[in-house]
């Protein structure tokens, strides 16, 4: 059984589809046995303590600098046995001592198509403005594997989204979260989970 760390700074919605995906039997061969959390009280730690998940919180500005608060980070995935780590609106770039320690071993969910609108400063809103301000007419979520490169990794699964007209980056966001990322995050949950994802330099193969 994989040991699933979520990582949270917010209200948690992908935690949630995480929970839910498990609660359902969609995640096999995995289970969420921990949330680490970079704020103090945030609606994410209410939904772990819902599902009966324990919650920790290594709050970000208690340290001096990304080092420091990596290295922390590190000594608590340590202690909590972490298999695979999920960065679920984890709003700290990590290290890359972090990075490389877990390897194609931590995953993260990005609100456009990699490599549209992603990389240092697009996170959030940001993400769907920038859409929105370009004109495109699709945009879409990607899970990708984490390396020191900010939304730079492997990419495992995407999903497009359409863009319609009068959006706003709120309501473009709220689709693209509904129709891809609570989708695509579980889904290759569960492949890392049963062991069916294979990275070969910048390619991830799908073992069916």
């Amino acid at each position: 059984m994989v040991n699933i760390v979520v990582l949270v700074s917010g209200g948690g919605t992908n935690l949630q589809a995480l929970i839910d995906a498990e609660k359902s039997g969609q995640i096999t061969g995995g289970k969420i046995t921990a949330v680490i959390s970079s704020k103090p009280g945030v609606f994410a730690l209410e939904r772990a303590s819902k599902a009966g998940i324990p919650g920790h919180v290594l709050e970000r500005k208690k340290y001096s600098d990304s080092n420091e608060y990596c290295n922390a980070l590190l000594k608590l995935l340590d202690e909590l046995n972490a298999d695979l780590i999920v960065l679920a609106g984890f709003m700290t770039v990590l290290t890359a001592d972090v990075t490389r320690k877990y390897e194609n071993r931590i995953i993260n969910v990005h609100p456009a198509l990699i490599p549209s609108f992603c990389g240092d400063g697009y996170y959030g809103l940001r993400v769907h403005q920038a859409a929105l301000d370009y004109g495109v007419k699709l945009s879409g979520a990607t899970v990708h594997f984490v390396n020191e490169k900010t939304d730079g990794g492997p990419i495992i699964l995407q999903q497009s989204v359409p863009v319609l007209s009068g959006d706003t980056p709120e309501i473009l966001q709220r689709r693209v979260m509904e129709q891809a990322e609570w989708i695509l995050l579980p889904r290759a949950v569960s492949l890392f989970c049963e062991g069916k994802l294979i990275v070969n330099g910048r390619t991830v193969e799908i073992i069916d």
